[in-house]
């Protein structure tokens, strides 16, 4: 009996130091998990002036997923340990959603693995059970990246009874001849750069992990040979979009290398983009890059000397004197989302009620967009004189009148000037359902120069400029068509490098290209 009760103290006493321990766990996760939950609500408040918030203190979106990826590792931590402590009390999993899970696609292939149990007979009985169902759980695992070498035999052949009659097979055409690489290799590395903003240097030591060394100054010719064959795509979709009837367009800095003095100096790439979607359109989306020395009017004039149509960009001054140049030919359509920026800075500082003011009926208008979105551009514009007509005419009344009462050196009166001066192209959005409300289009396509640009510093001189433009105006449609990029550039490589007609370079695009495959 003593020894019996000597085992539930026992018993007792394990209990007690088990709950101990979960309860020390539990209170260190409930810790962890307030520092999380301060972490994220710091990130929610930089994630909201993302939109708005001034360029020298806005938080750049991939450095917001970096933190929020070590958020999420963080909590990932903690259920691993919940997870432990269920098994070792004995207790089912907790079911927790762990995001959104990724569908498997079907044409991955499938290695089914069957785990039987080490005795199908009946203990009770001894006889045979039969199968009545099964449990599947499916997961995706990964092979390491293999380089192969392909090598080309092409025998030759002679006459026994004849001289000099020796035949052999033509060799094949290659992007670089004599050179290492396949296109496909080419590809992936273009892809790597400009799609992935993967350094030449970066790929040459992944390379070098495997064994192959290959300098980052070879993978940088490689990619120079790229650009020179897939110049005239470029060149072809640059044409198509300035035959367009209306136009993004937009620019940023980029650094380049000035062999000539041995630093870097400041280069400029323009972008121009079209993307029809938000009315039905049946033009592909597409956004072209080019690359200049400068962001001055003679390059603007340069870039748009083919265009006829109208230009929604910010308020720029190179495009006020390209519209002032030919003012028939381009009327220029401005962005409400740099109005509301202006306004928001001032706002956000505290109290600001005209700049609040000002917000609120900013945001009426892309309340009205939003309903609108996706109709025909017909219908657009009767809903926009229907509902945003009013709503144009009457800030422009209250802003005038607000000019006048407050100090004219004063940040509130340059904002408010800002707008005033660009009102006419504020409003074209109104008679032409075709038109956006904004330049966001085309701010979307620069961020991925943006993180180019972060990553590989400098482009190596006006060439380097130049390939860059090329590239990534390729890879950026390639993912506006809903394109695989690697596939699409090794198979355009090897058709230009086998003679492709340049009359039908227009099968070349990525759109084009995409619409021959689901033929297919």
């Amino acid at each position: 009996m003593v020894l019996g009760l000597q085992q539930k103290l026992a018993q007792s006493d394990q209990i007690t130091a088990d709950l101990v321990v979960e309860r020390d766990a539990l209170a260190s996760d409930n810790a962890r998990l307030a520092e999380l939950n301060t972490r994220l609500e710091h990130y929610l408040a930089r994630l909201r002036r993302l939109s708005f918030g001034k360029s020298s203190e806005r938080m750049d979106p991939d450095q917001l997923q970096l933190a929020l990826e070590d958020t999420e590792q963080a909590i990932g931590e903690i259920l691993a340990a919940k997870d432990k402590l269920d098994r070792k009390a004995g207790r089912p999993r907790t079911q927790r959603p762990l995001g959104a899970r990724a569908s498997l696609p079907d044409h991955l292939p499938q290695i089914d693995v069957v785990i039987e149990p080490q005795s199908t007979m009946c203990a009770c009985c001894g006889g045979a059970r039969h199968l009545i169902g099964e449990d599947l759980a499916k997961r995706l695992d990964v092979l390491p990246v293999q380089y192969r070498v392909i090598a080309t035999h092409r025998p030759k052949y002679a006459c026994r009874s004849c001289e000099g009659q020796v035949v052999q097979a033509a060799a094949p055409a290659r992007l670089i001849e004599g050179g290492l690489p396949t296109e496909a290799l080419v590809a992936d590395v273009i892809v790597g750069k400009y799609a992935d903003h993967n350094p030449l240097y970066r790929q040459s030591q992944a390379l070098a992990r495997q064994g192959i060394i290959i300098d980052r100054s070879t993978l940088a010719s490689w990619v120079g040979y790229a650009a020179a064959e897939l110049r005239p795509v470029w060149s072809l979709i640059r044409q198509r979009l300035l035959a367009s009837s209306r136009l993004f367009v937009d620019g940023t800095t980029a650094p380049v290398l000035d062999p000539g003095r041995g630093r870097t100096k400041l280069g400029y790439f323009w972008a121009i983009a079209r993307d029809d979607r938000p009315f039905g359109g049946s033009d592909p989306p597409a956004v072209a890059y080019t690359y200049a020395p400068g962001r001055g009017a003679e390059h603007a004039r340069e870039l748009l000397k083919d265009f006829n149509g109208v230009l929604q960009t910010d308020g720029y001054s190179a495009y006020k004197r390209l519209a002032k140049d030919r003012p028939n030919a381009i009327p220029l359509a401005h962005c409400w989302s740099h109005v509301r920026r202006r306004f928001y800075d001032l706002a956000k500082g505290g109290s600001a009620p005209i700049a609040q003011q000002a917000i609120a009926k900013i945001g009426e208008l892309y309340a009205i967009e939003a309903e609108i979105r996706g109709q025909s551009a017909e219908q657009r514009r009767a809903q926009r004189q229907a509902k945003s007509r009013p709503l144009v005419a009457e800030p422009e009344v209250w802003m005038m009148d607000q000019l006048k009462a407050v100090p004219g050196r004063s940040p509130m009166a340059e904002t408010l000037r800002y707008a005033l001066g660009h009102w006419d192209g504020l409003g074209r959005f109104l008679s032409d359902g075709h038109l956006e409300l904004d330049t966001n289009t085309v701010e979307r396509a620069m961020r991925p120069i943006a993180l180019n640009r972060k990553n590989a510093l400098f482009a190596g001189g006006d060439e380097g400029g130049e390939h860059w433009a090329i590239l990534a105006t390729l890879i950026e449609c390639c993912k506006l068509a809903a394109v695989e990029p690697k596939a699409y550039l090794t198979d355009v490589l090897t058709r230009l490098v086998n003679g492709h007609l340049q009359s039908r370079l227009d099968e070349l695009t990525p759109w084009s290209w995409k619409a021959a495959q689901d033929q297919s």
